[in-house]
């Protein structure tokens, strides 16, 4: 199978359609599939239900669909610094289910794994549990969280091959490796792109057989960051 398309307008053809839920990684704008989340603005697609962990920041990735209104519902674990989606959720014209974060990667990593819902102590007794089921274990009450399995996975690697193994790196892994394991097709966006055989099996973190569809990203690709911290050099 071809998995290696020219860019990704080519990479999401034929895949994308209104009301579709879309699996977004990242966190903030750390290991977010910015390139392949412009494609989709540039498409069209409408009332899209997206799952990511938050919303970025205003106009630059996700943010670009909450700005052109193609986005219908967010499930995330937080606004964060994106004034649009704060004011969306406020107006009410943005539905959002909230998650605690570590309920969203074990919704999202349960989806990948073919689990429909498990139980968590998390959320019991808060705005979170309403109209969920609870059960009582060992004396214990827990809730009741669904899996998610997505219609399409936007995924950001450091480093992957032409059969779709992807290597992540540091703090831009995030969301993405579970992301990748829990749609029906996953499409790929990529600093490093080489042969099979150049990546040391032993570092590949998705196997290519998640990844339908991949491109390599431009040199010079700009990676943004929401807030850049740097202490005083010494004299």
């Amino acid at each position: 199978m071809r998995k290696v398309y020219a860019d990704a307008t080519a990479a999401l053809a034929g895949l994308l359609r209104d009301g579709m839920v879309i699996h977004s990684g990242g966190f903030g704008l750390c290991g977010i599939p910015a390139m392949l989340i412009d494609a989709v603005k540039e498409s069209g697609v409408k009332d899209l239900t997206v799952v990511s962990n938050n919303c970025g920041i205003d106009d630059v990735g996700l943010g670009k669909l909450l700005r052109t209104r193609q986005i219908k519902k967010m499930i995330a674990s937080y606004v964060g610094e994106n004034a649009e989606f704060a004011r969306q959720f406020l107006a009410g014209e943005l539905e959002i289910e909230f998650n605690p974060q570590g309920t969203l990667a074990e919704r999202i990593r349960a989806g990948g794994a073919g689990i429909p819902a498990f139980f968590t102590k998390t959320g019991v007794g808060t705005a979170v549990a309403e109209g969920k089921p609870t059960q009582v274990f060992d004396g214990e009450t827990y809730l009741m969280e669904r899996g998610i399995f997505a219609d399409l996975a936007l995924v950001h690697a450091w480093k992957g091959d032409t059969e779709g193994n992807l290597v992540y790196r540091r703090t831009a892994r995030n969301f993405n490796p579970m992301m990748a394991t829990a749609a029906k097709v996953t499409v790929a966006q990529v600093e490093h792109l080489v042969q099979p055989g150049e990546i040391d099996p032993d570092h590949i973190i998705t196997p290519g057989v998640f990844v339908k569809r991949i491109i390599q990203l431009p040199s010079g690709y700009e990676k943004l960051i929401e807030n850049r911290t740097v202490r005083p050099k010494a004299a």
